[in-house]
């Protein structure tokens, strides 16, 4: 393309420096000075959907921060998730990651699903009270009649599971989440952790009135995490699929 005469007189300080304020208040909510170093951990069974994978190479990462993969394969769920997590921390190098972000084989993040995840975890040395130590994206059981995995409302009961209603595109706190895409502050399992292991586990318990209470691997976690006060959060903003492989069908 030809040049236009043009007399050039100055070429101004740059787009990001005439707008500094807003430009450092869009890196702080980024965080992208910080430690932001995950690995990121998928149970499998061995065959992965090519519809979820093209997804897993379109996610983004943050800039200049490290990024490992580790595979668990053909264990139970809940044992899945046992043995990555500590195989995880006892790595000298996965476990100086500041970050887990888990990812089910069946679910379909948003490219920049885990920058936005990012945004509201606990960005603490280590894991406190007040920030969120898990912040998960909205994904629902599959089926016509399928829940968002999206359960209890702290306000209303600390340690209430009853499946909750989204609000639309917001930070919502509750006491538990699903694992299909969800990030985990590493210091809620190093150095021992803040719970004795099993940390994941897949039980049914009944008590004395004979009713039985089911636990999957993730609340099992995260009941016995509320109990101690941490914070849980799906970010509703995140919208993840959860891909159907014998219908093909994104849920």
């Amino acid at each position: 393309m030809p040049l236009k005469p043009t007399i050039i007189v100055g070429c101004g300080s740059g787009y990001h420096n005439e707008n500094l304020d807003e430009a450092i208040a869009r890196l702080k909510d980024a965080k992208v000075y910080q430690n932001l170093s995950t690995v990121i951990l998928t149970p499998t069974r061995g065959m992965i959907p090519a519809q979820v994978v093209q997804s897993w190479m379109f996610l983004l990462g943050p800039a200049n921060a490290q990024i490992g993969r580790l595979f668990c394969q053909g264990f139970e769920v809940a044992a899945a998730y046992e043995s990555g997590f500590t195989t995880v921390i006892n790595d000298p190098t996965m476990g100086n990651a500041r970050y887990i972000l888990t990812i089910e084989d069946d679910n379909v993040p948003p490219h920049d699903g885990l920058l936005k995840l990012y945004e509201n975890i606990c960005d603490c040395e280590v894991p406190c009270k007040e920030h969120f130590v898990i912040v998960s994206g909205l994904y629902w059981m599959k089926g016509e009649a399928g829940q968002p995995m999206l359960f209890g409302d702290p306000k209303s009961d600390p340690m209430d599971f009853v499946p909750q209603i989204p609000e639309k595109d917001a930070i919502q706190e509750c006491n538990g989440t699903g694992m299909g895409f969800s990030l985990f502050h590493m210091g809620l399992f190093k150095d021992g952790g803040v719970l004795e292991k099993p940390w994941f586990k897949t039980e049914q318990l009944g008590d004395q009135d004979g009713i039985v209470r089911a636990y999957t691997q993730d609340l099992y976690f995260m009941e016995r995490l509320r109990s101690l006060g941490y914070r849980i959060a799906c970010d509703t903003r995140v919208k993840v699929g959860h891909f159907d492989v014998e219908t093909e069908k994104m849920w």
